[in-house]
């Protein structure tokens, strides 16, 4: 194999080209603005996300699916939002649903329905959806229930997931028998075939599983024809809107960063990274277009569903925060758990995302308390650690250490900017701020858009 090189095997040497100059970076394409869940989930990111997409040209789901839940209120009517971005409000704006978001159609329509009658219009002229997305079937919600019976018969508890199919299909995705939206939209008998061959597989395992195959292929085809003008290449979609004309990019973030597959209280998490890179992930874009990172977090802690939770209030604090605060999940109908503010999970999402901002709301429902707890430290066996613990068992154990605040006793939900708040208010928000590392630009204390105090 080995022989003498001769010179004429390659170009002379003796003068070699100048070296390549290296490009320049081109810092003027636009940037992505991201909005994140800095706790398990419910901190109110539509509201962040609605104040932004006023402004906005395109509002961006990355990852999730309808899972999630976000209510937005707008000239006194309440939408509700769990695949649409919440900037499907602004007539201004595109909506883009993006390839890290697993898609059920039949609840998209049925969201989108429900929204018309309470006053959307015209959503399918600024509504876009990647070809890449993958598809959510009812029968991988169906194979949800049976797996969470399942977890309850063999270990006793479950995993309290919402039931729509969205650990199903993220399993699909990455076991590569799902089927995306670009299949529905080639040929469909290739389509039916994949469909009913996953449905096989499905049926193996979940003897107990009944599927109308035919009927769930004959809806498919029937949105197939209505998504049909709203699909698009995602990948090109979002690289001409950085790299063209100056645009307002904005991406909402759903579930939170303790739901995270990677960094939450694994397993009861979801299915989808839900950090910062998923939005690299899920919209096809590089990290250096990610501009500002906005966290959101409560003025206190809640969580559905199960895991450990280590400033949980299972007293009259804790029924109080959920009473006040309306604390029922917008897609479960489930009772939130209440405890107070955690500053270590708040410190470990900014580890993760590096939060240039964070908005800070609900803190009106805290207007009656005599005194206010942070949650400051973990310890185990009396000793700090300085992490959080990614073992589940470790961190049912942690003893919480708490800085305790003098309530304000005053209605702070008139607010509308910071010298309205009284100073108890002003000094624990400040606190909260300077313990993260991570300035405080929003301040909410109400349900609506003009209810969000902008600190700058």
């Amino acid at each position: 194999m080995s022989k003498s090189w001769s010179a004429n095997d390659h170009k002379s040497y003796t003068n070699p080209p100048p070296a390549a100059t290296k490009r320049p970076r081109n810092d003027s394409w636009n940037k992505v603005t991201v909005v994140l869940g800095a706790q398990w989930g419910d901190e109110g990111k539509g509201k962040v996300v609605d104040l932004l997409a006023t402004e906005s040209d395109i509002v961006c789901r990355c990852q999730g699916g309808n899972n999630a839940g976000h209510t937005v209120v707008v000239d006194e009517k309440e939408y509700d939002f769990h695949l649409l971005p919440s900037g499907i409000i602004n007539t201004q704006c595109t909506s883009f649903i993006g390839n890290g978001v697993v898609i059920h159609l039949p609840g998209l329509f049925e969201e989108i329905d429900k929204n018309e009658k309470k006053g959307l219009k015209g959503w399918d002229k600024r509504l876009v959806i990647s070809d890449r997305a993958h598809i959510v079937f009812d029968f991988h919600q169906a194979v949800d229930g049976l797996q969470e019976v399942q977890r309850q018969a063999q270990e006793g508890k479950n995993i309290g997931t919402t039931k729509k199919g969205i650990g199903p299909t993220y399993a699909c995705k990455a076991s590569r028998t799902g089927l995306r939206i670009c299949d529905l939209m080639a040929d469909f008998n290739v389509f039916s075939t994949r469909v009913k061959n996953l449905v096989q597989q499905y049926q193996s395992m979940y003897p107990a599983l009944k599927v109308d195959v035919e009927g769930e292929l004959k809806k498919l085809k029937d949105y197939a024809e209505r998504i049909r003008p709203l699909v698009r290449d995602g990948v090109y979609f979002m690289y001409d809107a950085i790299h063209g004309v100056p645009k307002k990019i904005l991406v909402e973030g759903a579930n939170a960063a303790l739901l995270d597959i990677d960094f939450g209280t694994y397993p009861f998490v979801t299915s989808s990274n839900c950090t910062v890179g998923g939005v690299c992930t899920g919209l096809g874009i590089p990290p250096a277009n990610i501009g500002e990172v906005y966290g959101v977090s409560k003025a206190y802690t809640t969580r559905v569903g199960i895991g450990a939770f280590p400033t949980e209030q299972l007293n009259a604090v804790g029924e109080l925060l959920q009473t006040r605060g309306h604390e029922v999940g917008v897609t479960t109908g489930r009772k939130r758990r209440c405890g107070w503010l955690d500053l270590v999970i708040l410190k470990y999402a900014h580890m993760i995302n590096g939060f240039t901002a964070i908005a800070l709301t609900k803190l009106d429902i805290l207007d009656v308390l005599d005194e206010i707890k942070v949650g400051m430290a973990y310890k185990i066996n009396g000793k700090r650690i300085p992490y959080f613990p990614a073992n589940m068992e470790v961190l049912q154990k942690v003893e919480v250490e708490y800085e305790t605040f003098p309530g304000w006793k005053t209605d702070t939900s008139a607010a509308r900017k910071w010298n309205d708040l009284p100073s108890k208010a002003q000094n624990y928000i400040r606190f909260v701020e300077n313990h993260i590392g991570v300035p405080i630009k929003w301040v909410g204390v109400g349900k609506s858009r003009e209810c969000m105090i902008q600190m700058f």
